[in-house]
């Protein structure tokens, strides 16, 4: 069953529920703000404090980073680019049977992108929800001039603690350190015991995320890279709506083409960002 449904400010969504899984999804930059299978505890996490207005970005979920990652080289852009958000349009649902259900939004330039971003696409997000969650975000380029862009499904995964869990998959993956600008390589799996920001590069194997009670598993297609974050103590402090312990209870594990994986679309062609969650 697919319902549009909106908040008492009127924040729109879209909201699904099939005999194995439910989701939530803002219009605002095609949001998934929740996905849980049935009898089990939400994959994503979710500030009990976002914001759910307008022009303001939701903390959690998994936002759409695009069509550059991190911060712009003009800082009066947004961070993480403006299709998170943007408005997009729900093209439609389709209940392909009990158990499945896929939703397709869209985003297309418009005389706001225009003025941060030259250049006119098209921007696509699938999304299905199963017994498995699969984001496929597609960017087709309609300038008659190139252009570059990178992007990421910055997925926050909820989880149990912070120190029960681990990471599998990164082992001798080279990767930017964020927070001293110095490339390093991976050793062994990944635990955490500090503020953690990572940008790994040629990632093309499964990843695993291990916590007490279960396994994420996370397969990326069309990306090289991965980006591990998480805020701890003190910058959890400082970052907006988020609760001042929230970093106990949430990891960052995205879905990217960050820095080196980087892709350049020429006209008429396209790029297909896939994240496969199981």
């Amino acid at each position: 069953m697919v319902v549009h449904k909106t908040l008492v400010n009127g924040f729109a969504y879209i909201e699904i529920k099939n005999s194995v899984a439910e989701a939530k999804v803002a219009l605002q930059g095609a949001h998934l703000f929740h996905y849980a299978r049935m009898g089990e505890e939400p994959l994503l996490w979710l500030s009990e404090v976002s914001d759910f207005e307008y022009g303001k970005a939701i903390r959690g979920g998994v936002p759409v980073c695009w069509p550059w990652f991190g911060f712009n080289e003009d800082k009066s852009l947004p961070q993480h680019g403006f299709a998170r958000i943007s408005m997009w349009e729900f093209v439609f649902g389709d209940e392909v049977d009990e158990r499945t259900t896929t939703l397709t939004f869209r985003f297309s330039n418009n005389e706001e992108t225009l003025k941060m971003w030259y250049y006119k696409f098209l921007l696509e997000l699938k999304i299905t929800i199963s017994d498995r969650l699969t984001m496929e975000l597609k960017t087709t380029n309609l300038d008659d001039k190139s252009f570059e862009i990178s992007q990421a499904l910055h997925t926050y995964f909820a989880i149990s603690d912070i120190s029960q869990v681990s990471i599998k998959g990164l082992d001798k993956k080279p990767y930017l350190d964020a927070l001293t600008w110095k490339n390093e390589v991976q050793n062994g799996d990944i635990a955490f015991n500090q503020e953690v920001d990572r940008v790994y590069q040629e990632v093309d194997s499964e990843i695993v995320l291990g916590d007490k009670n279960r396994e994420i598993h996370i397969k990326n297609d069309g990306s090289l890279s991965v980006v591990v974050w998480n805020p701890w103590i003190e910058k959890c402090k400082r970052m907006s709506a988020m609760r001042d312990d929230a970093y106990q209870n949430m990891l960052c594990i995205e879905s990217a083409n960050a820095f080196d994986d980087a892709r350049v679309i020429k006209p008429n062609e396209s790029h297909v960002l896939k994240a496969t969650i199981f």
